[in-house]
């Protein structure tokens, strides 16, 4: 044992006993802390927001930058994303200033009900709009790419969900700050420091093969490249942090 507060701990037989030694992603404090941050970011009073941090200065992840002008490019200067568990809009207000020269921008997150009230309410305009589903996403405004940044593994069955999202069609996906490891999968409990907010909440780590095997037959790999975090486990195990861009196969 590291003797650590914070991190990731544990290597649970179930989501739900993870989830019962933890507080969970509905706590309202992450909403209040991450409305406040990203309103700043809006309204220039700060630069950049990440999981309700503010930053001086922009910390970008430029595989991510990479793989949205590779699909703008390709796509005739138009760029129309499904960004799923989005929060309020970190990524797109990290990489904004990367696609004002877009023909077309459309930046559509889908997430839970109180982050999506909220985003309606406060931070909603022409290019940025907020779902509760995929499907009604879907629907109205047909993405091109679907972006998962730092929460497939925060799903109770990530599986699953990534069998719907690629039963849907995307002709790209985009995954950025996946942690995976050379071990089984793996359940974990992620206790945030106090002075982003308190709260804890299950996280997976992915057997690399797994995941890849799981998407073989359905999409391509474009490119895969680490991403900026580098996390360690309390036991030692070292989490490889991937960046990938996909495409569907016809």
């Amino acid at each position: 044992m590291s003797g650590r507060k914070y991190g990731f701990f544990g290597n649970y037989g179930s989501w739900r006993e993870a989830v019962e030694d933890s507080t969970g992603y509905d706590n309202p404090v992450i909403l209040e802390k991450v409305k406040n941050a990203i309103l700043k970011v809006k309204s220039g009073e700060a630069v950049y927001e990440r999981d309700s941090v503010l930053f001086d200065k922009i910390e970008y992840s430029y595989p991510l930058l990479a793989y949205l002008l590779y699909i703008a490019s390709a796509n005739g200067n138009k760029l129309n994303v499904m960004d799923f568990g989005g929060s309020l809009g970190s990524s797109y207000f990290q990489c904004r200033n990367f696609m004002n020269h877009f023909s077309q921008l459309k930046w559509n997150i889908v997430e839970q009900e109180h982050f999506v009230d909220c985003g309606r309410e406060l931070f909603q305009d022409d290019v940025l709009k907020f779902y509760d589903r995929i499907e009604e996403c879907c629907n109205i405004e047909s993405p091109d790419v679907i972006l998962l940044s730092g929460v497939l593994q925060c799903l109770e069955s990530p599986y699953e969900v990534l069998s719907e999202m690629m039963d849907y069609g995307f002709k790209y996906m985009v995954f950025d700050r996946m942690f995976f490891i050379d071990q089984p999968d793996r359940i974990t409990v992620q206790i945030v420091p106090p002075e982003i907010f308190e709260a804890s909440y299950p996280i997976w780590f992915f057997n690399y093969n797994r995941f890849h095997s799981f998407i073989n037959g359905r999409y391509e790999l474009i490119d895969e490249t680490d991403s900026f975090e580098k996390i360690q486990l309390e036991d030692g195990v070292q989490s490889k942090n991937k960046a990938m861009l996909l495409r569907k196969l016809s």
